[in-house]
């Protein structure tokens, strides 16, 4: 049984997959995974590799909304999974070197992570106290 601090891990690591899915970050973190879980074996990791793009082609087919939501949830919940197993066969050196490399898989994953931004244009608008009156655009910027 893994103690807290390494499911916290995995789940950071299952989470990581499905936030770098379709974005800059995907290569490094795809090829990172695929190692991490081949454990050196060439076969195992071209499944994982595999296993991979179909978690990234799930994710897009999934669309937006209430869908997309369920899809990210399961996926990270595999891919969770499937890093505490791994996890749990390790010998405990072992297992600490492969925490030390998902982690830093995550931190790649959230150094990478699409910036979302708001832009606020009131050019047009008039402030009276702390209001704003008139008329403006208002630009939301979510790059996923």
């Amino acid at each position: 049984m893994l103690v807290e601090g390494l499911i916290a891990v995995a789940a950071a690591g299952g989470g990581a997959i499905v936030q770098a899915a379709g974005t800059d970050a995907w290569a490094g973190i795809r090829s990172g995974v695929a190692r991490i879980l081949g454990r050196g074996e060439a076969g195992r990791e071209q499944a994982e590799l595999e296993r991979l793009d179909q978690t990234r082609a799930e994710l897009e087919s999934a669309g937006d909304g209430v869908g997309a939501e369920r899809a990210q949830t399961v996926l990270a919940t595999r891919w969770q999974t499937r890093l505490e197993v791994l996890l749990e066969q390790l010998p405990e050196q072992e297992r600490q070197q492969v925490a030390a490399e998902v982690q830093a898989l995550v931190q790649q994953a959230n150094a990478q992570a699409p910036v979302q931004s708001t832009h606020n244009d009131f050019s047009n608008a008039t402030f009276t106290d702390s209001q704003v009156l008139g008329s403006g655009t208002q630009n939301n910027t979510i790059n996923r």
